[in-house]
């Protein structure tokens, strides 16, 4: 049974939502603030949070990246703005999803539904092996990566989107595959969304990220892993 953390001050919401998720069959655990939030997280294994952007003392944003400096728990982020700042920011962070509010509950369900199955069905597919690229391994099964043998900390996304390149290399991959391919076909965003999780995977893997050597970009098209030498 999958635990999810919600967090958000408004009561009356996180009442529902903890109701329709537990007839889902889920164990909900709840926070009102950032503070307490952590504290939730830190002292339960949780599989998934889902974590609003404005909440009191503590913001949602800086509660997001607190937990991935920790783990890669994926969060679903929700705002009432819908800003594309805020969308942006909290995808630097490394949150997996984001909705605005107000949601229809069904929708935020199968979102969680889909982010959870994502996660298990990752875990199982990347039972292929390693792979090794010129310095760069990607160790599948334990979804670890390696940069001339130091570990780096990619989030689910990233490491979703560059096992998916790296088996398939000089495929070119358009943002709407990528979209579908690693955030499913439900999943509905501005494709600028790509774009910030490949910035990031490169601010991580590549030496010089302003001239990439692995994650290579086909102007107009969209992104693609180089080709073995």
């Amino acid at each position: 049974m999958p635990t999810i953390l919600v967090v958000d001050d408004e009561q009356l919401l996180v009442k529902g939502l903890k109701r329709s998720l537990e007839q889902e069959g889920y164990r909900v655990l709840t926070a009102h603030d950032g503070v307490e939030a952590l504290q939730v997280f830190q002292s339960e294994a949780i599989d998934l949070v889902v974590l609003d952007v404005m909440l009191p003392g503590l913001g949602g944003l800086e509660v997001c990246a607190r937990i991935r400096r920790e783990k890669m728990t994926p969060i679903i982020m929700l705002t009432a703005k819908g800003e594309d700042v805020d969308r942006i920011v909290g995808l630097e962070l490394g949150a997996d999803d984001y909705v605005v509010k107000p949601f229809n509950t069904r929708e935020l369900v199968a979102r969680i539904r889909a982010v959870l199955r994502r996660a298990r069905a990752t875990d199982h597919t990347a039972a292929n092996g390693i792979m090794e690229i010129q310095g760069l391994t990607i160790d599948g099964p334990k979804r670890k990566v390696y940069v001339r043998g130091v570990e780096v900390d990619l989030t689910a996304k990233e490491f979703d989107m560059l096992h998916l390149m790296v088996a398939n290399p000089g495929r070119v991959y358009t943002r709407e595959n990528l979209l579908e391919a690693v955030w499913g076909s439900a999943y509905y965003s501005d494709l600028r969304t790509v774009d910030v999780h490949i910035r990031r995977l490169r601010e991580k893997i590549e030496e010089n990220p302003g001239k990439p050597e692995w994650v290579l970009t086909k102007w107009g098209v969209g992104y693609y892993f180089k080709e073995k030498m």
